[in-house]
């Protein structure tokens, strides 16, 4: 018997379990107050010199003033909206950095990104992806809107109700699905192997959803699918693990496929149910120092033979449970190279309500000093998995879990 689903990734209702912890498939190492500098101070900062870079945020920030006027004395349409100016400067100095998982949202961007789910939510019913240029499906969940409409792993949704996303956060674009019951929201989807986009049509529903599932499979295996890393994953484990345990499986399959992450104290309790001591990762810090994140004893799986089921959207907290499975021998991973998600990101607000910034401040790497940032990690195994493959409701990366546990 095949589990009732097989590929699962952050629900499109999971976004506090992101923020509070290893969020939008990386870690929130926690919440902090931005500090606050007097424009005095702020002039008198040196900022490092260079051959081609100026020594003080005066000469530094010369050009900037001077667009700053240029705009309020040419601008076709006065007045300008100064607000609205100062947000886009700041989004832009953040995207200065290069780096993908730093960014800034405005007031009404991070109240949206703040919206907490319990689990229970209103909306098409699928998990998604919210990393990439657009928000992503990652699984419909079963007999859900989105399944019954035809969704599939890897659609890209470019345009809602004909509203082009391109540009918006993922994360933004996540709640405008999100909708009263029995109201209908049109998706534009943007699906490999298929040419143009194309629109579906979806009507809402309310949507319960659990943090991890398990059964029996054939050939006594037990299967427990963890779906997010939030406050609640670890009793949920342990409780369907103490099930599983009871009906004495042969071996046990962990399927991490989708899952981009959550929180890291969760991430460690989860890692620890399946090993019996040493490290879960390491966080390295921009000076070189480190702390150490190590196994909570106890564990109620830490003698029966494992595999892991990972592929390319496994991020983060997900990349961290199953890279310390991994590295200390006590399971094999089965699937495709992980998404690769490594870095440690803080969310601070800015003051006065003028939104936040999301800034990268360490990475994180795994018992045998592995960096997973855009690497990810490869699995023992390699089996992949097509479209076709998903459409025909064949799952060849949990057969191979299976076959490898039964030859145990």
């Amino acid at each position: 018997m095949r589990p009732k689903t097989w590929t699962v990734v952050i629900g499109i209702f999971l976004l506090l379990a992101l923020l509070t912890g290893a969020g939008s498939a990386g870690f929130v190492a926690g919440w902090m107050v931005a500090p606050k500098a007097s424009q005095a101070q702020i002039s008198s900062n040196s900022v490092g010199a260079s051959a081609d870079k100026p020594t003080d945020t005066d000469t530094l920030f010369k050009p900037f003033w001077e667009a700053w006027e240029l705009v309020h004395d040419y601008y076709m349409v006065q007045p300008v909206d100064d607000v609205k100016l100062m947000q886009g400067a700041i989004r832009g100095m953040i995207e200065g950095l290069g780096d993908p998982h730093s960014s800034y949202m405005d007031p009404f961007e991070y109240e949206i990104a703040t919206d907490s789910f319990s689990g229970e939510y209103e909306g098409i019913g699928a998990w998604v992806n919210t990393e990439g240029e657009y928000l992503t499906i990652a699984e419909p969940m079963p007999g859900s809107p989105a399944e019954k409409a035809g969704l599939l792993p890897g659609d890209q949704i470019i345009a809602i109700d004909g509203e082009s996303m391109t540009g918006v956060d993922p994360l933004v674009a996540r709640r405008k699905v999100l909708g009263p019951a029995r109201t209908t929201v049109v998706l534009t989807i943007l699906r490999d192997g298929v040419e143009e986009p194309f629109d579906v049509s979806i009507t809402r529903a309310s949507i319960s959803v659990p943090s991890v599932t398990h059964e029996m499979l054939d050939g006594k295996i037990g299967y427990v699918k963890i779906i997010q890393f939030g406050d609640k994953t670890s009793d949920e484990l342990k409780s369907a693990l103490r099930d599983l345990l009871k009906q004495e499986p042969a071996g046990l399959i962990l399927d991490l496929r989708n899952n981009p992450g959550g929180g890291l104290t969760t991430a460690i309790e989860v890692a620890s149910q399946f090993l019996k001591g040493g490290v879960v990762l390491y966080e390295e810090y921009g000076d070189g120092s480190r702390k150490t994140h190590k196994v909570v004893p106890g564990g109620l799986a830490t003698d029966i033979p494992l595999v892991v089921l990972v592929n390319q959207f496994s991020a983060s907290a997900s990349e961290v449970v199953a890279g310390a499975i991994q590295d200390a021998g006590r399971g094999t991973l089965v699937g495709v190279t992980t998404y690769g998600k490594g870095t440690v990101q803080n969310w601070i607000p800015l003051s006065d309500n003028q939104g936040a910034v999301r800034i990268t401040i360490a990475r994180w790497l795994t018992p045998n000093n592995r960096e997973i940032q855009e690497q990810g990690l490869t699995p023992d195994v390699v089996v992949e998995m097509t479209t076709e493959d998903m459409q025909a409701n064949l799952d060849p990366q949990l057969d191979k879990a299976v076959e490898i546990l039964l030859e145990k």
